[in-house]
């Protein structure tokens, strides 16, 4: 699942966005017209809209009432547009909140957290790790690292899951391994190493130089939000 749909047909705006939001922990798909961004729903599920008012073909306002439709997603519009009467059909259309251009990144960032905390339950906020550039969806034990799917096996998986949730503690080698593979397995500690390097291997710009997994001589693993 997409966190973010963002509809905007500025080619260097939407880029931009897309690459804060990334960055911010969000996976963005990006699209430029209302076309596309009513096909894309059709075929995958998203957590909020950003919508563009001044749209090629169908204006935002004409998108926004055809998803609500048939949905209660968050739509957030974002237009240079300001004035009352278009706040007003914005409102009335079904959005859910409304930002001016020239666009505010950290603005942004925080409606889109407050729309995602009042629209779904802790509990299903709880299924979503954002932490840097990767962001963990425990329900769908889908793993992204700026907005890439990663292909993880099981356990590296659920290695990832246990560091991101502990960010900043050093985590014995002796309690990651018994978390994973279990107390009682056959398997031998060494595993836990090797894991490590294929789950650095994946998340890592620099494997050999982490940034994210960090050793700690003598005692265990330390995981860093970057």
């Amino acid at each position: 699942m997409t966190d973010i749909l963002l509809v905007e047909d500025h080619g260097e705006l939407n880029e931009l966005i897309c690459l804060f939001l990334g960055n911010s922990g969000y996976s963005v798909k990006g699209v430029f017209s209302g076309e596309n961004a009513l096909e894309y729903l059709k075929k995958e599920k998203v957590k909020l809209v950003i919508l563009d008012v001044s749209l090629p073909e169908i204006d935002g306002f004409a998108v926004c009432a055809s998803i609500r439709k048939s949905s209660n997603i968050p739509i957030l519009f974002l237009s240079a547009r300001v004035d009352k009467e278009d706040k007003m059909n914005g409102f009335l259309q079904g959005a859910d909140d409304y930002i001016e251009k020239p666009v505010d990144m950290d603005l942004l960032c925080a409606k889109i957290k407050a729309l995602m905390r009042r629209n779904y339950s802790l509990k299903q906020e709880n299924t979503i790790i954002h932490s840097g550039a990767i962001s963990i969806d425990k329900e769908a034990k889908q793993v992204f690292l700026d907005n890439r799917e990663l292909a993880l096996t099981v356990k590296e998986y659920e290695l990832l899951v246990l560091l991101a949730e502990n960010p900043g503690k050093t985590l014995h080698k002796q309690y990651l391994f018994d978390q994973i593979w279990g107390i009682n397995s056959f398997s031998e500690n060494q595993t836990l190493t090797v894991h490590i390097k294929m789950l650095r291997d994946k998340i890592e710009e620099e494997p050999k130089k982490p940034k994210r997994i960090q050793t700690v001589w003598g005692i265990g693993y330390k995981y860093e939000e970057i």
